[in-house]
């Protein structure tokens, strides 16, 4: 096969051709360099390349359900040995700081067959929901190069939109595998809590890791993959299952009312509502009470800004050298700084408050709903460098990143899975996703539904005009 041929295949397609024998993993690791090496330039998207370790991986005897499938690791959580792990920081990028060994997900990942390829950009620790680190530059969307890819994972939602590599792993503790996947025209699911291997997760249960995707049957699989080892599929198996008559709510106002919510982001939520009723499911406008419950904002932000400190304080322990002001950047600093005046009570009442809040926005879902439809994001992709804190004002970019991405948040505090689905594009041509989020461990109806929307209007033969 010519090797561009490759470009629009999913994962789950290419692996496929090594086990049938028409193409070998050498094969499909060399025309996912030609094409980093081609589109990268443009869009900045992996920052980390490990060509000739891809080259010689792929060459050894592996196995797995994807062997010999290219990826590319997100530069937060997914250390690989031996390669340079940075966080987005330039303090650890002009250190050459690398990891002795991978990350247990790497591990995963390696053992399902799949070879890295590289490493894709991130904000610094991956606080931003755009990926313009002063380490490394902005990515680029694919979609419109003067836009933001969103973040954290936008070097990952770039490499995959654009197709580089067919899938990639990504990390979500704010909503950052939705968001860049709602700017970049990807499937991104944020799994439940807990359903996945993982390590590392901190954020107080926060965070979450899994891929971006192309293809719904891909996030399936890769649920498969990830979790904890079982003979059964049951989310490759979802794929195939449509889902019985369900109770939809829908939601296009920001919660708690602070902000407005872009006319083309309600219309996409609209549009999908639309489609969902067309497919035989009722769709009410209502949502959770406790979504408008603004106090969120409060404890989110005491969780992440002690986070943030934390985190500081590990790599300052970690090189040895102490972090400063002049090391990171403003936003990071001042909401490390931030997270340093919460005193251990005041975060054990946060996190308790928290634990609280999941119950009460899980009481929507007992009272009979299946799913809530929201916007995945509250505008579409935003230019590059109106997210960029100063000195002058270092949280200003956190402020304004406040108003475009206040959906997503609320199902990470719950541990609840949510989903981004690529059906809507505005008049711009810019992709605006939606959300669908469902009650918690029920990761297979979110499969089941978004199976059944893309079958019903399929974004796969759409190509952004970056791309191979």
């Amino acid at each position: 096969m010519p090797i561009d041929d490759f470009a629009g295949l999913d994962a789950t397609a290419q692996a496929l051709l090594v086990r049938s024998g028409k193409a070998s993993s050498r094969e499909l690791v060399e025309a996912a360099i030609e094409r980093i090496e081609r589109l990268n330039p443009a869009l900045n998207a992996v920052i980390h390349e490990r060509f000739e370790k891809a080259r010689q991986e792929a060459a050894a005897p592996h196995s797995g359900p994807f062997r010999g499938v290219p990826t590319l690791a997100k530069d937060i959580s997914c250390q690989t040995a031996g390669d340079p792990f940075s966080c987005g920081m330039r303090f650890l990028r002009d250190r050459g700081w690398t990891e002795p060994d991978d990350a247990f997900i790497a591990t995963r990942l390696r053992d399902a067959g799949f070879v890295f390829v590289g490493r894709t950009n991130t904000p610094e620790l991956g606080l931003m929901p755009t990926t313009e680190p002063v380490a490394f530059g902005p990515t680029r969307n694919p979609w419109d190069v003067t836009r933001s890819p969103g973040g954290s994972s936008g070097g990952a939602a770039a490499a995959v939109a654009s197709r580089m590599v067919p899938l990639a792993h990504a990390t979500d503790s704010g909503g950052s595998i939705r968001i860049p996947s709602s700017a970049c025209a990807l499937v991104g699911l944020k799994p439940s809590r807990g359903l996945l291997v993982d390590e590392g997760s901190t954020l107080g249960g926060l965070n979450v890791q899994h891929v971006v995707t192309r293809s719904v049957r891909d996030t399936a699989a890769l649920l498969d993959v990830l979790a904890a080892s079982t003979p059964v599929r049951p989310f490759t198996e979802a794929v195939a299952a449509e889902p019985e008559r369900l109770r939809v709510g829908l939601m296009t106002k920001v919660p708690g009312g602070l902000t407005p919510v872009h006319p083309d982001c309600v219309a996409a939520a609209e549009d999908a509502a639309t489609l969902m009723e067309s497919l035989g499911h009722a769709v009410d406008r209502s949502h959770p009470a406790a979504l408008d419950e603004i106090e969120h904002i409060i404890h989110y932000g005491a969780i992440t800004g002690a986070d943030t400190a934390a985190k500081l304080d590990f790599w300052s322990d970690r090189t040895g050298e102490r972090i400063g002001g002049e090391d990171v950047e403003p936003g990071t600093w001042a909401l490390a700084e931030m997270g340093r005046t919460i005193t251990r009570e005041q975060l054990r009442d946060s996190l308790a408050w928290c634990a609280r809040y999941a119950p009460r926005m899980a009481a929507w879902w007992d009272e009979g709903f299946d799913l809530l439809l929201t916007p995945t994001l509250a505008e579409p992709p935003p230019p590059l460098g109106e997210l960029v804190s100063t000195r002058e004002a270092p949280l200003s970019a956190a402020l304004r990143a406040g108003a475009i991405v206040p959906f997503t948040p609320p199902f990470n505090t719950t541990g609840q899975p949510a989903i981004s689905l690529p059906l809507h594009w505005n008049d711009a041509g810019l992709p605006i996703g939606i959300q669908l989020v469902a009650a918690a461990r029920r990761d297979d109806l979110l499969v089941r539904v978004a199976a059944q929307l893309e079958r019903a209007r399929s974004w796969s033969d759409r190509r952004p005009p970056a791309s191979a």
